[in-house]
């Protein structure tokens, strides 16, 4: 059975604002958890929040450093192969999130940027208190 074009776009399309949402978390999730210690929200002490985000940035860090590309854009890049395309042919939200999502920098800017978040995520476990369960203060 043969998928067509416009299915296997909308598939891409689906994968990057997968992976926009995925690394939206995991950057506002770090300022969350500084910024919702000093005003008092209690999700920011929620343990299953935590230990996602901690598992997020450990495996983005642990890719940048070995080199590896996120599997999520392999996926949404084989997907636009597979429909003839590479780029974002008139689709605004996929355009736009991935002008969001794909610089073109050193790949040593990034591991440094990775690995920094990743010792700040560490630094909240010490620093901001975790409870059992989310809203639990």
């Amino acid at each position: 059975m043969q998928t067509d074009h416009a299915t296997l776009l909308i598939l891409a399309d689906l994968v990057l604002v997968a992976h926009t949402a995925l690394a939206l978390f995991l950057t506002f999730g770090l300022l969350a958890i500084y910024l919702g210690n000093w005003l008092g929200w209690a999700f920011v002490r929620g343990r299953a929040f935590r230990i996602i985000h901690l598992i997020g940035m450990a495996v983005v860090a642990l890719e940048s450093v070995l080199g590896v590309a996120c599997p999520l854009t392999g996926v949404e890049f084989a997907l636009r192969k597979a429909a003839d395309t590479t780029t974002y042919p008139g689709g605004f939200i996929a355009h736009w999130l991935g002008r969001l999502l794909y610089y073109d920098f050193d790949e040593r800017v990034f591991a440094a940027l990775y690995l920094a978040g990743l010792g700040l995520t560490l630094l909240a476990w010490r620093k901001v208190r975790v409870n059992g369960k989310a809203g639990v203060r």
